[in-house]
């Protein structure tokens, strides 16, 4: 099959084709790109801290220093007077950023703990399937010893075949 020749005179062939083997060179995006693993672990840093007491006493000296700096401060270096709507809108800021972090750190412990559930039935089928197929050889070993003679019954054996062979002894047959 030949190829037809292109508008502008090169052949189909020469033309440069798509490599499916390697590949392709990356594209520029609109959004910066991120890890979605290293953010995940960023929020649960994050949310960790933020449910310590260190957190606690460290938000409480920094509410109790802004507030006594701006309340007690020469009034040119004081940056948010008496209703403090500035320290207000700073504690917001910070709630909504923490409640997101805190939401994905406890949907991430959840996929683990999702995960680790899956796992730990998987464990207990095994087991309880290993532990069926112990029963069912046991058993099979208990019907078996049945069929097989113990060392007390050849020694029973034995001794009655003595005693016959004693009691032929002392009354012959032919006597």
């Amino acid at each position: 099959m030949r190829s037809r020749p292109s508008p502008t005179g090169s052949s189909a062939l020469t033309r440069s084709r798509v490599r499916l083997d390697q590949p392709r060179a990356d594209r520029r995006r609109l959004l910066p790109v991120y890890d979605p693993e290293a953010f995940g672990r960023l929020s649960e840093r994050v949310a960790r801290f933020l449910g310590t007491g260190r957190f606690i006493v460290w938000m409480t000296l920094v509410i109790v220093v802004w507030v006594l700096w701006n309340v007690f401060a020469p009034a040119h270096l004081r940056w948010d007077e008496y209703p403090f709507i500035f320290l207000t809108l700073m504690l917001s800021l910070q709630a909504s950023y923490a409640a997101p972090l805190i939401l994905l750190a406890q949907n991430r412990q959840d996929d683990r703990d999702r995960v680790n559930l899956e796992q730990d039935r998987k464990q207990n089928e095994r087991s309880i399937a290993d532990t069926e197929y112990l029963t069912r050889e046991i058993a099979a070993l208990r019907m078996g010893l049945g069929e097989v003679a113990t060392r007390d019954w050849i020694r029973s054996e034995f001794q009655d075949l003595i005693k016959e062979m004693d009691e032929r002894r002392m009354f012959p047959a032919g006597e």
